[in-house]
């Protein structure tokens, strides 16, 4: 950490230029040649993704066409309109000849299908035969749209992925703005406010501008470059926040702007080095699921804050040697360290703490474990445009379609059924006696089918449930197609279908999670294990970070999934949470609650390593984080509470869950359960084996900034402890 500052700040210039240039680069690359993102949420080796690729070889499969429809409707009915919507019909097939419109634009009315009432049709379009690129998506949205037929009474609404997603609307930036104010609070000064904006707009501009090349080496969801920018923009504030109160408390000690940067990246920047790692490692560890999709959520996400993490490592020290002393200049005079310190809010309530260990640990328990009791009820799935604002031409479209046509349109399941056994007419009566069965089961509205394919060695039946894909009796109907109705059939069959892979991913992930939760534990407990030197004190890093999580994912069940207070948050219907998101939630929430872990034990550990006895350390270290991890933890809240205020589901409920679990992480667990925690062990904080207190430690940075002669010499702790408790009374003073 020495080397690396002391070159970023002896070449600042050149660092700061270099910033620039790889922002501007990978900007302009990303511009040019931007990866295609896609949505499929399929499982390799799962049963909806064998039968998938069966129907493809025998011809039944579509494959992965990009579709739309163009829902039609009429309170007066569609037959005035039928001579408008042929024309339509067949403009588009003349001006997009590749294209397939269902059933053919030379049919009259060229409806793919109409309601019994005659009021609501649509029109099926295949518009590509694999993910169309979002510009090309653009095109043929525009296409569609444009053309389309206006009359009197007749009113158009659109479906399917080319169709623009809702624009984010203002949450952001409120939640922006509000970060902003937050950080202007705690710094009173616009310059030293600005600094972890820039270092996150660094870290979120490279980070998500290389992720939009890795489209073209990974399978990227839609959603990951928002999530990534999200994930960036909250730890680039936190991080550099840190770092800049570190600096300003150096300065205020009299150091020259060199000496500062150094010190207060041998302490601070170190304690964002472990942090960054810890969470880049929990979030890789989603690749021990073996899923495209997730895969690329993973990768995006770690590569947007290992770049921020890297700009608060090596950006930011040049900068702030570029500021120097004028850090304080613009804004509200910097009023010392005295309201971080001894006699401030903080010691008064690590005192209370302190005093009060047993009761603060139990009510701390108490909360949390209520917090989390919804979690118990957690429903995976997937978000429909039913869950869209009613706003949008998407969610208009949804409600016509299930008004008349039914809820299970929106997901019908397509069971795929092998034929090469039987030949002849022992084949058309195997396939009606299967269609006749499936008509039987309850959940399902109707069946379409069995369709025989060419070769005469594959069919395809469509199911349509009585509910909408998100609907947990959907899920019931997957499972009880192939638990009970498909094994008694004459012929083999399986389920697959958008639907249906939806319901596999969500059930591979219940079943994996353990796994990957396991694998995070284990990793972030040898890396605290490593950093500290100790057992304790990482395994009780790992137990409260488990149960703040837990808290979290009770706050999203209760939100989202049974709708307390979900009308004020913008959630319109409660549904399932998305099946990626508790993954994400587990990786992003345990690595962002080591932030306030690693932050806090750091200094503590400083105090106990100058000789303070476990108290005073403990006292010492929340006195000077607490005002800084209320500030982080705040902004935080505000930018991830940002995208709850949005339009994007899964953004909203990923949002919702990391505001949660950020707020209660700085208050409940890290303000009293912590320090509670740590005055009930007192000195077995630190117990380590005797071969792990062998090895060599890391020298510790005094509070003149020097490092003692000899760690290993008691006289020599014994001088650095008198030297640092003679800083912290005139501190005080």
């Amino acid at each position: 950490m020495r080397k690396l500052t002391r070159l970023c700040i002896h070449h600042r210039l050149v660092t700061i230029a270099a910033w620039v240039l790889l922002l501007v680069g990978l900007t302009t690359a990303a511009q040019l040649a931007p990866g295609p993102t896609g949505n499929d949420y399929s499982v390799p080796g799962a049963p909806s993704a064998k039968a998938s690729a069966f129907l493809a070889d025998h011809g039944l499969d579509d494959g992965e066409a990009t579709t739309a429809q163009i829902v039609l409707h009429d309170s007066a009915g569609l037959a005035a309109h039928q001579g408008a919507i042929t024309s339509y019909a067949r403009h588009l097939s003349a001006e997009h000849p590749t294209w397939e419109i269902r059933p053919g634009p030379g049919e009259a009315g060229a409806l793919s299908e109409i309601s019994a009432d005659g009021t609501i049709g649509y029109l099926d379009v295949t518009v590509a035969e694999d993910t169309l690129g979002d510009a090309a998506k653009e095109s043929a949205a525009s296409a569609i749209t444009d053309a389309a037929p206006k009359a009197p009474g007749l009113s158009v609404e659109y479906a399917g992925e080319i169709f623009p997603e809702p624009s984010s609307g203002p949450g952001e930036s409120l939640g922006m703005l509000a970060a902003v104010v937050i950080l202007l609070i705690a710094f009173g000064s616009l310059l030293a406010m600005a600094l972890p904006l820039v270092i996150a707009a660094f870290g979120a501009g490279t980070g998500v501008m290389a992720l939009g090349l890795a489209g073209h080496l990974i399978e990227l969801p839609g959603a990951a470059g928002a999530l990534a920018m999200m994930l960036a923009i909250g730890v680039g504030i936190d991080y550099s926040l840190l770092v800049v109160t570190r600096y300003r408390e150096r300065l205020a000690a009299g150091r020259a702007p060199r000496e500062a940067v150094m010190e207060s990246m041998e302490t601070a920047g170190h304690s964002v080095l472990v942090a960054g790692a810890t969470v880049v490692v929990a979030i890789l560890g989603l690749l021990v699921m073996n899923m495209p999709m997730v895969n690329g959520i993973a990768v995006g996400a770690a590569l947007a804050i290992a770049m921020t993490m890297l700009a608060a490592l090596t950006l930011l020290p040049a900068l702030l040697v570029t500021v120097g002393k004028r850090i304080d200049k613009f804004g509200l005079p910097h009023r010392g360290r005295a309201r971080d310190g001894h006699g401030g809010a903080f010691t008064r309530w690590a005192n209370w703490v302190q005093r009060h260990p047993w009761g603060a640990t139990i009510a701390s328990l108490v909360a949390l474990v209520a917090l989390a009791l919804p979690a118990l009820d957690m429903r995976l799935g997937f978000a429909d445009d039913g869950s869209s604002p009613t706003s949008t031409t998407q969610r208009r479209a949804f409600d016509l379609l299930s008004e008349g046509f039914g809820a299970g349109t929106h997901g019908p399941l397509v069971l795929a059924i092998d034929t090469a056994a039987v030949t002849g007419p022992a084949e058309q009566d195997a396939l009606g006696a299967m269609g006749s069965r499936l008509e039987q089961v309850p959940g399902a509205d109707r069946v379409e089918g069995p369709f025989p394919s060419a070769d005469g060695e594959a069919a395809a039946a469509i199911v349509v449930p009585a509910t909408g894909p998100g609907d947990v009796a959907t899920e019931d109907l997957v499972h009880r197609l192939r638990d009970d109705v498909l094994p008694g059939a004459a012929l083999p069959a399986e389920v697959t279908g958008t639907t249906a892979a939806a319901v596999d991913f969500a059930d591979y992930t219940r079943e994996r999670l353990p796994v990957f939760v396991a694998v995070v534990l284990g990793l972030a407990f040898l890396l605290l294990a490593r950093t500290y030197r100790s057992l304790v004190v990482p395994a009780k890093a790992v137990l409260m970070n488990l149960l703040s999580i837990g808290a979290a994912f009770g706050v999203v069940v209760a939100v989202v999934q049974w709708g307390w207070g979900a009308e004020l948050l913008g959630f319109e219907n409660p549904g399932p949470v998305t099946a990626w998101v508790p993954m994400m939630l587990v990786a992003v929430v345990f690595g962002l609650s080591m932030d306030y872990e690693v932050f806090l034990l750091s200094r503590i550990k400083e105090y106990v390593d100058r000789g303070h006895d476990n108290t005073e350390a403990v006292t010492l270290g929340l006195a000077r984080t607490g005002r800084v991890i209320t500030a982080a933890a705040a902004t935080m809240v505000c930018v991830f509470g940002g995208f709850v205020l949005g339009h994007d589901l899964e953004l909203k409920i990923f949002g919702l869950g990391l505001a949660a679990a950020v707020l209660i992480d700085a208050t409940i667990v890290r303000m009293l359960l912590v320090p509670a925690a740590m005055a009930l062990m007192g000195s077995a904080n630190w117990w380590a084996p005797r071969w792990m207190r062998r090895r060599e430690p890391v020298p510790a940075v005094t509070s003149d900034g020097t490092e003692p002669e000899s760690t290993g010499s008691v006289a020599a702790g014994r001088v650095v402890a008198a030297r640092c408790r003679e800083d912290e009374l005139s501190w005080t003073r």
